[in-house]
């Protein structure tokens, strides 16, 4: 059985989040510094334009190939499952990286822990509709 258009493109975001995501956190960890410098923030955005970038081509190129964009009842439920499955790790994600702003010196930590896990809730909430989505639930 052939992935649906909805599969094709939960997988070009998740392959595309730990693409670009991954390139940053290796360019940005271990940190030589407690604060966030100016350069990181170029790498940011140069990881964040190539996502735009990816994402866009890709389900550009997705939807000319597969015409069959319509939704039912059965991927909405999946897709709520897969937001609550990633709220549950942002929400963990959010407290961490509270108690770590209380507790290090500097903005480092605290930024790139929160991005880490606002980057791990979406790749949770994919994972969980890719699964779903095999499984045929």
């Amino acid at each position: 059985m052939g992935l649906s258009f909805q599969e094709k493109s939960l997988w070009l975001m998740f392959v595309s989040l730990v693409g670009c995501f991954g390139f940053y956190f290796a360019a940005v960890l271990p940190p030589d510094a407690n604060y966030v410098r100016p350069e990181q923030f170029v790498l940011f955005a140069v990881a964040v334009g190539f996502l735009v970038v990816l994402q866009i081509v890709g389900h550009a190129v997705i939807a000319v190939l597969d015409r069959r964009t319509t939704t039912d009842e059965r991927d909405r439920l999946i897709a709520l499952k897969g937001a609550r499955n990633s709220g549950f790790v942002l929400g963990t994600g959010v407290a961490c990286s509270l108690w770590l702003a209380v507790i290090t010196v500097g903005n480092f930590l605290f930024t790139h822990v929160l991005l880490a896990f606002w980057v791990l809730a979406e790749l949770v909430g994919i994972a969980t509709q890719l699964v779903l989505h095999r499984r045929g639930a």
